[in-house]
């Protein structure tokens, strides 16, 4: 057991586009910065072995280096590369939060379908290289339920890397009902960014140019040549660009998306970084509407290698539906209900009225179906750290840390038992 409470608990939710970080008590979190760093192979002088630096951070991945590759830590939604995670908690702790984390409780978010395996060696790493005092360790689910006040509820999560359906009962993920699917904002940005370019649009990279004002309010374009920039820098630099557009513009059709109705829909200009002005006219709507039907993706230039991915993926109201039948039939109706949605995705406009139209459509009479959404996307995009954020204040929780004195009593797969 744990007694804490002098101090206030840190906050992390360590998604697959960005990580939050903040005090436990707080609104909102204090930093957010892309989940992904930029990695340079050094050389050095007197041996041979290469060892590489890694950048973390907005403001590091936006300074463009030679050589520079930006990886994410992540494959398929998990974990895959331990050493970026820890640069990425160390950024955390020691730069945005200005913490030592020797002195702070820890509640770190994780993935509903995360596996014992990952639980654990997260469980190591936090004792061993930060020498936390306690830690907890609570599913994404759970926690945006609890940030909406409620016990039970079906979460709809729209992450960067993937969609994923929980039901929550009682503060529990119910495991054999998770639904997930391949389909998560980035997927979405990579669609606006093919369909852009197969209209002749070619989104430069911040970098790639200096702006100059040659007289009052006229500005000239200069392009600046990096022949060493890696391709996946290119790529980083152009989806922060795209992902701009997308949430600017793009809002989920009322209606299934199909070209003959929206051929004809008004434009909406878009200024980008280097001044030229576009028009986005019918990918407003179609690009949402990957959500709710997959296979549209078929019929985006160049996205290819995502079309067997696509072909097998479910839309949200079908995802929602199988998973509240996977559940019991007495909280069914209560799932029905309160059908809660996080994350980035879900925060695009007309999401949560589209979402409801079909579940209705789609779902049993007797249900009544109800998407709860917060107010302001803020709340709705950070709702995983909000409802960690809650939790790791409560006084009734101070009791279930998995403090270090357990660790070591117990060992490491004790982190089962104290955080179910």
């Amino acid at each position: 057991m744990y007694g804490g409470d002098e101090v206030s608990a840190i906050v992390i939710d360590l998604g697959s586009h960005t990580c939050k970080a903040g005090y436990a008590g707080e609104d909102a979190p204090k930093a957010v910065f892309p989940s992904v760093v930029g990695s340079t192979d050094q050389m050095d002088v007197d041996d041979t072995t290469s060892k590489c630096k890694l950048y973390v951070g907005s403001q590091a991945l936006g300074f463009r280096r030679d050589h520079m590759e930006v990886l994410s830590p992540f494959k398929d939604g998990i974990v895959a590369d331990w050493d970026m995670v820890d640069s990425i908690w160390n950024h955390a702790f020691r730069e945005c939060l200005l913490i030592d984390p020797k002195e702070h409780p820890m509640l770190l978010a994780e993935p509903s379908s995360n596996s014992q395996q990952q639980r654990e060696r997260t469980a190591e790493l936090i004792f061993e290289k930060y020498n936390v005092p306690a830690l907890f360790l609570a599913k994404n689910a759970v926690l945006t339920s609890f940030a909406s006040g409620r016990a039970t509820s079906l979460v709809v999560d729209g992450g960067g890397g993937s969609t994923t359906i929980a039901p929550v009962h009682d503060g529990y993920v119910l495991q054999k009902a998770v639904a997930s699917s391949p389909i998560g904002g980035e997927l979405l940005t990579d669609c606006l960014l093919k369909s852009l370019e197969s209209k002749g649009v070619m989104i430069k990279p911040r970098y790639s140019f200096k702006r100059k004002e040659i007289q009052l309010g006229v500005f000239q374009t200069v392009d600046l040549d990096f022949p060493s920039t890696t391709e996946s820098y290119r790529l980083y630099s152009q989806r922060v660009i795209a992902s701009d557009i997308k949430e600017c513009v793009c809002r989920a059709p009322d209606t299934p998306y199909d070209e003959s109705s929206y051929s004809n829909i008004p434009m909406t200009p878009y200024e980008l970084p280097d001044g030229q002005t576009i028009e986005i006219g019918a990918d407003r709507f179609k690009i949402p509407d990957i959500l709710f039907n997959p296979s549209l993706v078929q019929t985006i230039p160049g996205m290819d290698n995502f079309v067997e991915i696509a072909s097998s993926a479910r839309g949200l109201p079908q995802m929602a539906i199988e998973s509240i039948n996977k559940c019991d039939v007495d909280i069914r109706r209560e799932l029905f209900s309160s059908i809660l949605l996080a994350g980035g995705t879900a925060s695009m406009q007309q999401l949560k009225e589209r979402l409801e139209k079909d579940l209705v459509e789609e779902s049993p009479q007797a249900a009544r179906v109800k998407v709860l959404a917060s107010g302001n996307a803020t709340e709705r995009r950070f709702s995983v750290w909000i409802g960690g954020s809650i939790l790791a204040s409560l006084g009734s929780f101070q009791q279930t840390w998995f403090s270090k004195s357990e660790y070591e009593e117990h060992g490491v797969s004790y982190v089962q038992r104290k955080c179910p």
